[in-house]
């Protein structure tokens, strides 16, 4: 049995579930989230909890057990809470600004990088050298956050690109000084 799949998800005040067939929606105070879930998935509500089954216990309906609970969770957790990923901006010169919904970026190119958020996702810029992105869907904040940190990924030499906050950058020795040949 999955350690995670038998969990039951608590559904705290203001949260509606609704369940037709293996389609799931969550509705709470922040939005609502739709989900297909697999068919040898049963999901059902029981006393303010929500509780994920599977249908055998063949290799992949056990592999989907724990999948699906995550899933549900993270989609209650979202509707409540939300969801936020922060970026800092390391280097000389590299800002972001907003510009109406568009984030901007200047990160040592010869041009601005300008990203437009997918509906739902909203992106604060509190210092120039900081984004926070934030949203009820959890997959999407994940997504828009690494696709802002690939325009220009951390260097290793020196430290320098767009990171997630407290993320350590594995650093390499620079060249070997030494004398050279005339």
């Amino acid at each position: 049995m999955s350690r995670i799949g038998k969990k039951p998800i608590p559904l705290p005040q203001g949260v509606d579930i609704t369940i037709d067939g293996t389609a799931v929606r969550v509705k709470g105070p922040k939005g609502t989230l739709e989900r297909e879930f697999h068919r040898n998935i049963a999901i059902r509500v029981e006393d303010g909890k929500v509780l994920v089954e599977r249908s055998s216990d063949n290799p992949a309906d056990r592999s989907l057990h724990g999948l699906s609970r995550t899933l549900l969770n993270n989609m209650v957790t979202g509707v409540t809470t939300g969801f936020q990923k922060s970026l800092e901006l390391v280097g000389v010169g590299y800002r972001a600004s907003k510009q109406g919904k568009k984030l901007v970026l200047s990160v040592g190119y010869s041009h601005p990088v300008e990203i437009e958020p997918p509906e739902g996702i909203d992106i604060e810029v509190p210092a120039p050298n900081k984004v926070i992105v934030k949203g009820v869907d959890k997959e999407k904040v994940g997504a828009l956050a690494a696709n802002i940190r690939e325009v220009r990924e951390p260097e290793p030499y020196k430290g320098k690109g767009i990171k997630y906050e407290g993320e350590r950058i594995r650093r390499k020795a620079g060249k070997a000084g030494g004398k050279g040949k005339k």
